[in-house]
């Protein structure tokens, strides 16, 4: 892809030689003349670069430097002033700003800032991901053969910029695997991971966070707001839970998809955001068109790459080196853990799936207070074992669910909150669970 640049010089002439010589070395290139200008070019579309002039019409460019970085943190700005602001450009370069030059520039010396600006971009781009990496959860793959399929399938998936549907239930790592795809893409894992749940919003609200909103859209929008789809731009977009999407939204989305562009709410101006896209959910998705609660042509739009996540019960050879990594991710690598722990584990159906058991060891590993990990740190599921007799090997799923959350609610002397914390579910998730087994 070609770098984009927002030239911001009020001087017509000096913009038509930089246009020229700068579109000629293949950089493609966005021009304004005032900072008004400029601020609504950044509002909707993502740049590479940022070169700036000082002293514009309406305002001084050192001002802008701080809302120009406020979507975009690591954009390279190089300042350009007259030969007697120096001092302002030392400001400017204190403020933030990479580079600056004296007027007049030569094109060519400007080529080079340019480029070393750029360089200097990616790599700040570069080092946040790497930050990123190492605060992430990171997919467990295991030994387990169908876990090594889908290895294959993401790094794939990774490969492409296909639209990927990944299917599971709650707790499998939908979301973890979605962001594993997006940081082993080779031109994306640079920009944003931008995710939303469809569940926790609806309706307009969900319409809104997605495509923003134009001033005056409803009541307290007293300003633009730029949309997920504009902060994605280059980078990807999860969808987590696309599932629970309003038709309508299913709709509005569906043209995005269609037409590659889209309008904020209560705006009439088309923007455009090169997105990839990444959906997950945890519903049976044909169920979901057979009932009229999804669009044909939105999942056929949706789901080039389909990845289906095991259960964890499904995965029970990995679970002893699973426990052991979860407990390095949780901080205490040296946890010891004896095998009365691991046949209790083994013995569980965990309806939560790998998240349950993340929850389940970081509760006992502060009821351990730091000593060896023992049955009776498992309160919950010693419990669901003895009373409900639940194990991977009896019972339906149903069964095995019904028997853990009405143990959990025990437990809990009914509390919702505490229950649906206990489970890693919303009140909302569980209020639905509830009444489906009911």
């Amino acid at each position: 892809m070609k770098p984009k640049i927002l030239l911001i010089e009020d001087n017509e002439g000096t913009r038509f030689g930089f246009v020229r010589y700068f579109s000629k070395e293949g950089y493609l290139v966005s021009e304004a003349d005032c900072l008004a200008q400029a601020g609504e070019l950044l509002a909707k579309q993502q740049f590479d670069a940022i070169v700036l002039d000082i002293n514009l019409p309406d305002g001084n460019g050192i001002d802008f430097i701080d809302s120009a970085r406020v979507n975009n943190p690591f954009i390279p700005i190089i300042v350009i002033t007259g030969s007697g602001d120096v001092p302002l450009a030392v400001k400017a370069m204190l403020k933030g700003a990479d580079n600056f030059l004296t007027k007049p520039v030569d094109n060519a010396d400007l080529a080079v800032f340019l480029n070393k600006t750029l360089e200097i971009g990616v790599l700040k781009r570069r080092q946040a991901a790497r930050s990123r990496l190492e605060l992430r959860e990171d997919v467990f793959w295991g030994a387990n053969s169908a876990m090594q399929q889908i290895k294959e399938l993401a790094s794939l998936a990774a490969d492409s910029n296909s639209p990927v549907l990944i299917t599971g239930e709650t707790g499998t790592g939908k979301g973890v695997l979605a962001k594993w795809i997006h940081e082993n893409s080779k031109d994306r894992s640079n920009y944003e991971f931008v995710a939303v749940n469809c569940s926790g919003l609806r309706g307009e609200l969900l319409a809104r966070e997605i495509f923003g909103n134009a001033r005056g859209a409803y009541t307290s929008a007293d300003q633009d707001r730029k949309g997920l789809l504009d902060i994605a731009d280059r980078g990807t977009l999860f969808l987590d839970e696309i599932g629970d999407m309003g038709v309508e939204v299913q709709s509005q989305f569906l043209k995005v998809l269609e037409d590659k562009s889209y309008r904020r709410l209560g705006d009439v101006k088309l923007y455009k955001s090169n997105f990839r896209l990444i959906c997950a959910t945890n519903h049976d998705i044909n169920q979901l068109l057979a009932n009229g609660q999804f669009r044909q042509d939105l999942l056929y739009r949706i789901n080039l790459v389909e990845i289906s996540l095991p259960s964890l019960r499904e995965r029970m050879n990995d679970l002893p080196e699973l426990v052991a990594y979860l407990l390095v991710s949780l901080g205490s690598g040296r946890a010891a853990i004896g095998e009365d722990v691991l046949a209790l584990l083994k013995n569980y159906s965990w309806p939560g799936n790998i998240r349950e058991l993340k929850n389940v060891l970081e509760r006992a590993l502060l009821l351990s207070r730091g000593s060896e990990l023992k049955p009776e740190h498992f309160l919950g599921l010693k419990n669901n074992n003895e009373n409900g007799k639940s194990s991977s090997h009896g019972g339906t799923v149903q069964d095995v669910q019904k028997k853990h959350i009405l143990a959990v609610l025990e437990e809990m002397d009914g509390d919702i909150d505490k229950a649906a914390k206990s489970l890693n579910l919303s009140r909302a998730t569980l209020y639905r669970r509830i009444k489906s087994l009911k």
